[in-house]
């Protein structure tokens, strides 16, 4: 028995020297800022602050807009926060999903169907098929919304534009709305260039840069605060707030907030990547790399050693490229970006054999919010002399996002 024992503490010995090798392995050297959020209080999302909602939502028909992201951490995981509401004996009465549905699996503009969740059977409704903002009939018996969705802050990310419709909805019908709030990846400056009203659309409702460096929640009251929802209109609006956070706190996403956007480096490149998505260059939909690369095959070859082929996979069914060599650059290693940068688009753009194949005009507007950057871009001046022409708009927002914000 003593050798027994002797060998289970050996062998337990060993699988804990091999899992912390396997850790540090995976791991990345912290940086210095990593360090120091080491030794701060962790950020606890609204979610988890109980306390705080559940008052607010006993003995009513609760609604609630959520998808993957929208959950309630504990020691062993987390839980979602539709279940965790049930299991509290709220009355869910429906879930409002956004684009990319419910759980969370579909393609980017993908049509979203109604249907049933299979776990509760609580009624699920599309905020992304037939109708993007919540109908009378929708909200009829509802004395109370709940909106938990994991933003990235990025103007053309479509959580904000669906917020916003959820927002109007609930003032015409005098549902009140509750924001838990959560934090947001890239809250920690402010830049792009700015949304121009006649060229809003699901990708930009607002006159609000690129990077607009605010959480749901004080976007929430911005769009309220502004009178930008229709009519004018104001929501009866809580919002619940997070605690231990600031716009420089480092925070790690748990859950992927969409199918193409899979960890960190993804999300803090997606300002700068995502502006191919108006363009016909491939930004990695189609590997296991999105929004980490970028190439086509249509550019110059001998400018660039990296190589690959989109193919279709999860949430990309028909990436652009299919099938096809793409020339470009692999961006995987790329260090944390504190500002938007235009060099991978002008760099795809000067290297690009038949530039009337690069922008798809229209699209690439939509996600500018402006047709100036097209021509500035086209007329070959320089990210300094682009980044310029912003500075007076920039100036201008972060004077009214003064107003609104909730954290230092």
């Amino acid at each position: 028995m003593a050798i027994f024992s002797r060998f289970k503490s050996t062998v337990f010995f060993l699988f804990l020297v091999f899992s912390s090798c396997k850790g540090q392995h995976k791991q990345q050297e912290m940086t210095n800022d990593e360090a120091m959020a080491h030794t701060q209080p962790a950020i606890v999302v609204a979610a988890n602050r109980t306390e705080a909602y559940l008052p607010l939502l006993e003995g009513k028909k609760v609604g609630v807009v959520a998808n993957a992201t929208s959950v309630v951490f504990h020691e062993k995981g987390y839980t979602h926060l539709v279940d965790s509401l049930i299991s509290r004996g709220i009355a869910v009465q429906k879930v409002f999903a956004p684009e990319h549905g419910f759980r969370g699996t579909a393609d980017a503009g993908e049509h979203v169907k109604d249907g049933m969740d299979a776990k509760t059977g609580v009624p699920i409704i599309s905020l992304y098929g037939d109708n993007r903002k919540p109908s009378q009939d929708q909200l009829e018996n509802l004395d109370v919304i709940v909106f938990d969705i994991q933003d990235v802050g990025v103007r053309f990310y479509t959580y904000i534009a669906t917020l916003q419709l959820v927002m109007e909805a609930c003032a015409e019908h005098q549902t009140p709305i509750i924001v838990l709030d959560r934090p947001n990846p890239n809250g920690h400056y402010v830049d792009g260039p700015t949304m121009l009203a006649e060229h809003t659309s699901y990708l930009g409702m607002n006159p609000i840069p690129l990077v607009y460096g605010m959480t749901m929640g004080e976007y929430a009251k911005m769009l309220n605060g502004e009178g930008w929802l229709e009519n004018g209109g104001k929501a009866d609006l809580t919002v619940i707030q997070l605690e231990n956070y600031t716009h420089q706190s480092e925070y790690h996403l748990p859950i992927r907030p969409s199918p193409n956007l899979p960890n960190d480096v993804s999300i803090n490149l997606y300002p700068s990547l995502g502006l191919f998505e108006g363009t016909n260059v491939n930004a990695g939909r189609g590997t296991e790399f999105q929004f980490q690369r970028y190439g086509a095959s249509f550019l110059d070859s001998t400018k660039y050693d990296f190589r690959y082929v989109p193919e279709p996979n999860f949430g990309s069914k028909y990436p652009k490229e299919e099938g096809k060599t793409c020339y470009g650059k692999d961006l995987s290693n790329t260090s944390k970006m504190n500002e938007m940068t235009l060099r991978w688009v002008m760099d795809a753009y000067a290297n690009c054999l038949d530039k009337s194949k690069f922008f798809l005009t229209s699209g690439f507007t939509k996600h500018a919010g402006t047709p100036l950057l097209q021509q500035q871009i086209e007329a070959g001046l320089t990210e300094a002399e682009i980044k310029a022409t912003w500075q007076n708009d920039l100036e201008a927002f972060k004077q009214i996002r003064k107003n609104y914000l909730l954290y230092d």
